[in-house]
């Protein structure tokens, strides 16, 4: 009985026995973003690797008080950008756009300033992060209006990246701040 069911299931992939195969509904018959929303997420992207690429810098390279807190909190922010930036690209993918996320694409492309080399402070990594998490906020949203015109969905995985990053620069920026007042 168990090779009967087998011998249907793949005549029914195949289109056989009057059933109809499902194999390629959908992925290639879904929206097609139009090129500026390719080109709108791609500059989203870049500076979403590029932030991950200096996120990592700044996590190897921090020095001084609060040393290990600020290690770990880089981290989670390296780790959530992370998955934001394979969010944007694989969406760019399901609306048969093309990511670049090549090193030379993402150093000529992004809006990020360049991340200084060697042994940091505390103080002065909080400020850099958050500098760099503003950066990529305003890039999201200078892009939003003109997503959400051509594709409400990618304007919403947008919303829900600017929220995270927007969390994530006021919570290392308080490291910083002083009481209002």
């Amino acid at each position: 009985m168990a090779t009967k069911t087998a011998s249907k299931t793949n005549r029914a992939a195949k289109g056989g026995s009057g059933e109809k195969s499902t194999r390629r509904q959908n992925a290639e018959k879904g929206f097609v973003a139009p090129k500026k929303l390719g080109v709108n997420l791609q500059a989203v992207l870049v500076d979403l690797v590029e932030l991950a690429v200096q996120g990592k810098q700044a996590h190897w390279n921090v020095v001084g008080r609060n040393f290990r807190d600020t290690h770990l909190q880089l981290d989670e922010i390296v780790d959530a950008v992370r998955q934001f930036s394979d969010t944007i690209a694989e969406r760019m993918r399901a609306l048969h756009a093309v990511p670049d996320g090549r090193s030379a694409t993402v150093a000529s492309k992004t809006t990020l300033p360049e991340y200084p080399q060697g042994e940091i402070d505390t103080a002065e990594t909080i400020d850099l992060i958050t500098v760099r998490l503003e950066a990529v906020v305003h890039t999201m949203r200078d892009v939003h209006d003109a997503v959400d015109e051509a594709d409400p969905t990618s304007a919403d995985i947008l919303h829900a990246i600017i929220e995270k990053l927007e969390q994530f620069a006021w919570m290392v920026s308080a490291e910083n701040r002083k009481p209002a007042g």
